[in-house]
């Protein structure tokens, strides 16, 4: 398969090339070269989508298939004019839908509003998710039988948001470790090396449809004692960490992973078994976490976020003094 990553030089379109090229694949990667280097094994072409695409993308054998992760609608409508005849990958996001408290996914979740101008999608969650789904409209209207796949929580080695990094860093942890919310709340998370992987094998074999690319969702609590198996998770109500300020989710005075609850129910329990019919294959939380944290050992750049030691050690303090 001649496949086109457009990207390849960041976490999961990175992750995406690599997996291709170790399967044998002739693997092009189009970026502005700016982020990041691509992986050993694959051709790169310079392409920076505010332009129209270079001569040397769109000469020689034509691509069998395509994967992209843009958020710009623009630079979709490019790539589309420039390779057109190929199976098509995109990466979308469950931002899309508008309801977090409802898990309900592809067909059945309530949609954002599509926007297809070129916004900032980093100014708010509505431009996100509204982009992404005028990306997807546009792939799926230019391409009969392109596959679309929304992951929520990307995690595992090299993970640029810190997230998932705030728990690995815990994981080798004994004694007492603060525990967000209420351990029956469902959460979920995809290893960045599984949706290469199952993104990979919808390129190969051609697979179309739009599914939530997730790993199935469970509760918090056996998440969490997966990741942390020797420490003595105490767990915090919600009410409590908001009135002390921890922000949910992400950040640097974050509880990453904690969401409040009932208005984000939905997020983190959409049902996986759609794409692991279509061969969506993940691994154990545990895996993820230790490979995770190897990677943080090995890399001192790598990004943690969340609260710190002392001030989970403080929280846990008042906790108990309520």
């Amino acid at each position: 398969m001649r496949l086109l990553v457009l990207g390849g030089t960041q976490f999961l379109s990175r992750a995406v090339a690599a997996e291709a090229a170790r399967r044998g694949h002739d693997v092009v990667c189009a970026n502005r070269g700016r982020s990041g280097t691509v992986p050993p094994g694959v051709t790169t072409v310079r392409w920076d989508r505010e332009q129209e695409a270079p001569d040397r993308l769109i000469d020689g054998d034509p691509y069998d298939a395509v994967v992209d992760v843009s958020r710009t609608p623009s630079h979709v409508r490019r790539a589309l004019a420039a390779v057109p005849g190929a199976h098509w990958v995109f990466v979308s996001t469950i931002s899309v839908y508008a309801d977090d408290a409802d898990p309900a996914g592809p067909g059945a979740g309530r949609l954002k509003e599509a926007i297809g101008e070129d916004l900032d999608p980093m100014a708010s969650v509505e431009n996100y998710g509204g982009m992404k789904l005028a990306c997807e409209r546009l792939v799926l209207d230019a391409v009969p039988g392109a596959a679309v796949v929304r992951p929520g929580l990307i995690v595992g080695p090299g993970d640029p948001s810190g997230r998932f990094a705030y728990w690995a860093r815990r994981s080798a942890a004994t004694g007492e470790v603060l525990a967000p919310g209420d351990p029956a709340d469902l959460g979920q998370m995809i290893d960045v090396r599984d949706l290469a992987a199952w993104i990979v094998t919808l390129a190969e074999e051609g697979i179309g449809g739009t599914y939530d690319a997730v790993g199935s969702a469970r509760p918090l609590g056996d998440l969490l004692a997966a990741c942390l198996p020797d420490a003595d998770l105490v767990w915090v109500d919600h009410d409590f960490l908001a009135g002390e300020g921890v922000e949910p989710w992400s950040g640097p005075d974050s509880i990453p992973l904690w969401l409040p609850r009932p208005a984000y129910d939905g997020m983190l329990a959409h049902d996986a078994a759609p794409a692991l019919a279509a061969g969506l294959e993940p691994r154990a939380a545990d895996a993820t976490t230790r490979d995770t944290r190897a990677w943080l050992d090995a890399d001192p750049a790598a990004r943690i976020t969340g609260i710190t030691t002392e001030r989970e050690a403080d929280l846990l303090t008042r906790w108990r003094a309520r």
